[in-house]
Order: structure tokens, then C-alpha cells, then sequence
């Protein structure tokens, strides 16, 4: 995905130490950095986390891994392009759809 969001700076969470980190605490963490978007596929966290008055958008993907995502690749980088301010992002990906 890195490639296809030229003009952003990208930040994996492996990469910053945070590949333990879970939920709130990720979310937390991103803000602190900084972040302005949260790209994850972890649809849960919308239910798990309270939202509201957060500084960083969260870009929540329907599918986890890069076969499903890659043919969407070019559009979701559009859809992430277009993310002005905080909120709570969906691109879903239909089973089939790849």
C-alpha cells in the first residue's frame, strides 16, 4: 500500500515498535505521534474503542491482506487522499470482488 500513497509519509506499526500494541492503545499511540490517519483492517476497533473528540482518522479497510486489498489499491489511496479531518473512514471489499 506504502507505494501507492506517494506524498504521504508511512509509518508501519512494526516498523515504530508497536506491533504488540492493540486497539486504544495503538490509537492512542498514533495521536500522540502525531498521525493524522490510522490505515487498519481491524474492523473491531469500532467497536471496541469510544471514537468521539479523536484527533486521527481511522481508515478501516474490509479485507486483510494485500491480494484482497492490492486490486483496490489506487482507489482506497484516493479514498485516503480525500480524508480532511477526523472520523471514522469504511472501504469495504466484497468477497468475490478481488
Amino acid at each position: 500500500m506504502q507505494a501507492y500513497l506517494a506524498g504521504h509519509e508511512v509509518s508501519r506499526a512494526f516498523q515504530l515498535g508497536w506491533a504488540s500494541k492493540k486497539n486504544g492503545e495503538l490509537l492512542a499511540l498514533a495521536e500522540e505521534a502525531g498521525f493524522e490517519i490510522l490505515v487498519t483492517t481491524d474492523q473491531n476497533l469500532l467497536h471496541q474503542q469510544n471514537l468521539r473528540g479523536r484527533n486521527t482518522a481511522l481508515f478501516i479497510l474490509g479485507r486483510g491482506n494485500w491480494p484482497e486489498i492490492k486490486p483496490h489499491a489506487a482507489q482506497i489511496a484516493a479514498e485516503i487522499n480525500a480524508v480532511k479531518q477526523p472520523g471514522v473512514y469504511f472501504f469495504a471489499i466484497e468477497p468475490g470482488k478481488e
